[in-house]
């Protein structure tokens, strides 16, 4: 299973949600890898820490795409993070300047072709993506089976959230027959709000895979990120730690 977590518009929790999925699914028993695809590096940091020299990844991967020569095999771009079962294929600030090479050389399969190899050793990999539509986040929705989508409950995301279900079937028409969006996620909900509450149910009437689970709003997703240890981890008992598991649970149980 290969799960993309993507959303055009930023600061809505696809990091988070990226990595505590991934997180839920290696402590669940299964051999998880995450690939961070998005340049800012926050599902990397999330991961592994602070460091004082990057690891090779994600941008040694794509470089490579670009040489007929010299390329490392992908399994020196994989990383065993401190939890068992979860390995990490980081980030890299040079992407950017990688995207418009990838392009003009219609390396858009390269990833896929990767993963398609890499399913063989791993049992789920959750794909973090870039805030916006280009190379790295299409690459990421040829490569996946399934789309899941985060929505923080406001009139403009769902807007937005219109165009990017667009956007999926386009790519699933052109490039990925495969390609499911799977769901939506309402992300940071505060509770007894009756906004939120009327988006989703909008949603819902317009027929589109909405999640059972919404995930709450919590400090403590922020003592996570700043102690670089996913929730499950941190604060196996908390409530917004039991909503990522049940989140889980519920993709999985979709299959």
């Amino acid at each position: 299973m290969r799960r993309v977590v993507f959303n055009q518009k930023g600061g809505v929790g696809k990091s988070s949600i990226a990595v505590n999925l991934a997180a839920a699914s290696a402590k669940a028993g299964l051999k998880t890898l995450l690939i961070d695809l998005d340049v800012q590096g926050n599902s990397t940091h999330y991961i592994v820490g602070e460091r004082s020299e990057p690891l090779p990844g994600v941008e040694d991967f794509f470089q490579n795409q670009l040489s007929l020569y010299s390329r490392e095999p992908i399994d020196a771009l994989i990383h065993q993070s401190a939890y068992d079962n979860l390995s990490v294929m980081p980030s890299g600030r040079g992407l950017l300047e990688l995207e418009h090479k990838l392009e003009s050389r219609y390396k858009m399969y390269k990833l896929k072709e990767a993963l398609a190899e890499l399913m063989s050793g791993f049992d789920r990999i959750y794909l973090d993506t870039p805030p916006a539509l280009n190379f790295f986040s299409r690459s990421a929705m040829i490569a996946a089976d399934r789309v899941v989508v985060p929505f923080d409950c406001d009139t403009f995301s769902k807007q937005a959230l219109y165009q990017l279900t667009e956007t999926v079937e386009e790519i699933k028409a052109d490039h990925n027959p495969e390609l499911i969006l799977e769901a939506i996620i309402p992300n940071q909900v505060p509770a007894r709000a009756k906004l939120p509450k009327q988006l989703i149910d909008d949603l819902k009437a317009d027929s589109l895979p909405v999640s059972k689970t919404t995930l709450s709003s919590s400090v403590v997703m922020r003592e996570s990120h700043e102690k670089a240890k996913p929730l499950v981890y941190l604060s196996p008992k908390h409530r917004l730690t039991q909503e990522f598991e049940a989140l889980f649970q519920e993709l999985e149980s979709t299959k």
